[in-house]
């Protein structure tokens, strides 16, 4: 056969139009669809997302599919799509050095093992450039953050550069971005935490910087650790490390930032000494100023599950009380948000009734409107047989009380239980 049959017939003068994401008009390096059937590469629907969520946003009109314009879940999912990433890494490996399109893939040809490896080493010695280009690495490409996550030691390399005295702040904040980046078994995540005794304080220390992403990265940290339930760590979780979760949630760092941090508080919440150290911490007006401000209903339901652990303390009911708009805000979500939300509120509602009941907060909950959202809570469809029967507890504890009110309309009259 000659040299001339043995050369490739022809080099790919550009790139496939449907490997591009409609957005980035960029290669997809990590393609998901929405429920659109349209799919884009995951960092540029993200973004398009992220902007549409924002406080800042004028209106609710870009949380649609770029494509076809049909308006998006809020609580979208973004699904892989696995398909056309195999079709993309085919097509990638079969481009030859030297074609047009050559640049544009280069940085799509999956990373070798040694040279993950060799990063991870770098990385280790706390080199912040090893540590940024494993966390670009990571985000980019599935298979290579699960190759990353099947070397030896790789959580354990990375948690003593977080913990290490000698690593930079930056470095901290590159090892941080990570690690929560990776899928780590709770084996790993118990192994860590008892080899790095000062775990806590290096968290809290990345939570105080003024870098957002950095911020919400080591939230997310520590809700794995909090999911785990490390009891001797757990436990022993100091009110710096809290107060910074909780200035997460205050400062809207992001909505998944908020989330996380909703969810670690949840999962540290059924120690009793640690509700005391959140209340003091300040979660109890945070997590009021944060339903005051209407969040979406995944938030405002694990905004309320937290509020109902810490209202089982006498510290967190204390708070809820002192606030002005505390007990009124959570009357407001009952049969406004979810069935989920509205069982949380009642809840709530349930143990201020029972425990911290006195006249002035019995006079607010009739003025605020919370006892007619309970009396329609008896008869909705929307509220499960629990809350309906919680709900006629609370009427029921204060009827005398309520039922001469002149606040009471002769509506909720006539729900309100005999």
């Amino acid at each position: 056969m000659s040299a001339a049959m043995a050369a490739p017939s022809a080099l790919p003068a550009e790139v496939p139009s449907y490997f591009l994401c409609p957005i980035s008009l960029q290669l997809m390096r990590d393609p998901v669809t929405l429920p659109t059937g349209i799919s884009y590469d995951r960092a540029a629907i993200s973004r398009w997302l992220a902007a549409s969520a924002a406080p800042a946003a004028c209106s609710t009109s870009q949380r649609t599919c770029p494509v076809t314009r049909q308006p998006l879940e809020p609580e979208l999912q973004l699904t892989p799509n696995h398909t056309l990433r195999r079709l993309i890494g085919s097509w990638v490996a079969s481009v030859s050095p030297g074609s047009d399109v050559e640049g544009e893939v280069a940085a799509l040809r999956p990373v070798r093992r040694d040279e993950l490896a060799k990063l991870l080493s770098d990385a280790a010695a706390a080199q912040v450039g090893a540590l940024r280009k494993l966390g670009e690495l990571v985000a980019e490409c599935e298979d290579t953050r699960a190759m990353l996550e099947s070397q030896d030691g790789v959580f354990d390399a990375l948690s003593r550069v977080l913990t290490g005295a000698s690593a930079c702040s930056t470095a901290r904040e590159e090892a941080v971005g990570v690690l929560s980046s990776l899928r780590i078994p709770e084996q790993e995540l118990v192994r860590v935490v008892s080899r790095h005794g000062n775990l806590a304080e290096s968290l809290t220390a990345v939570l105080r910087s003024s870098n957002l992403q950095s911020r919400a990265q080591a939230v997310r940290l520590v809700r794995s650790l909090a999911d785990v339930s490390v009891p001797a760590w757990v436990i022993g979780l100091n009110q710096e490390l809290l107060a910074e979760v909780i200035r997460v949630v205050r400062d809207r760092v992001s909505t998944r930032a908020t989330k996380a941090a909703l969810h670690a508080l949840s999962a540290l919440c059924p120690y009793g000494r640690n509700r005391v150290k959140i209340v003091g911490a300040g979660a109890v007006p945070a997590l009021v100023e944060l339903l005051l401000d209407e969040p979406e209903r995944r938030v405002c339901e694990l905004a309320l599950a937290v509020l109902d652990r810490l209202c089982t303390c006498a510290e967190g009911r204390a708070e809820l009380v002192a606030h002005a708009a505390g007990v009124a805000v959570v009357g407001k979500k009952v049969l406004r948000v979810s069935e989920a939300a509205s069982e949380r509120a009642v809840r709530v509602l349930r143990s201020v009734a029972r425990h911290a009941a006195t006249p002035a907060v019995l006079q607010e909950m009739a003025q605020a409107g919370v006892v007619g959202k309970l009396c329609l809570a008896l008869r909705s469809e929307l509220c499960g047989v629990k809350t309906k029967e919680k709900a006629h507890e609370v009427l029921k504890l204060h009827s005398r009380i309520w039922r001469s009110s002149p606040c009471l309309s002769p509506k909720f009259l006539a729900l309100y239980p005999s």
